[in-house]
């Protein structure tokens, strides 16, 4: 079942610009950084907000199979308290995954799928173990 709602996902031009507008403006805490798996070199910053987090992506004109450089709101995360229940749940209502369960480099399980509008989707069963779990006290 979904719980609410992780995070979203925002690919963006100019990080600095970024993280000044949403730490220093809106007020949200710089959590943590998860770097690429292939460079090493920063990938994702994660800010924090009460429960959610939104997650900036570097590099938003570049290409890669995330598609950064479609800059704005990539993509939407739904927490889910049991992933392989809600996948079996999707599919058993006729909804098509795009990837199966697989742990994320951040060691949270995850599957998605997309929207009719193309909107892509993340669900996300947070690990106690994982970044987002010690931000949250899990």
């Amino acid at each position: 079942m979904i719980t609410g709602i992780s995070h979203a996902a925002i690919n963006t031009k100019d990080m600095v610009k970024s993280l000044d507008f949403y730490v220093r403006i809106l007020g949200f805490k710089k959590a943590f950084t998860i770097n690429h798996p292939e460079t090493n070199a920063p990938w994702i910053e994660y800010l924090q907000a009460g429960s959610q987090f939104v997650e900036l992506f570097y590099n938003g004109t570049e290409d890669n199979p995330w598609k950064p450089s479609l800059r704005g709101i990539g993509h939407l995360c739904f927490q889910v308290d049991d992933i392989n229940a809600t996948v079996k749940n999707i599919e058993n209502a006729g909804g098509k995954m795009d990837r199966q369960v697989t742990e994320g480099r951040d060691k949270n399980l995850q599957a998605w799928l997309t929207d009719p509008d193309g909107v892509r989707i993340e669900l996300m069963q947070i690990n106690p173990v994982s970044l987002q779990g010690k931000c949250l006290g899990l």
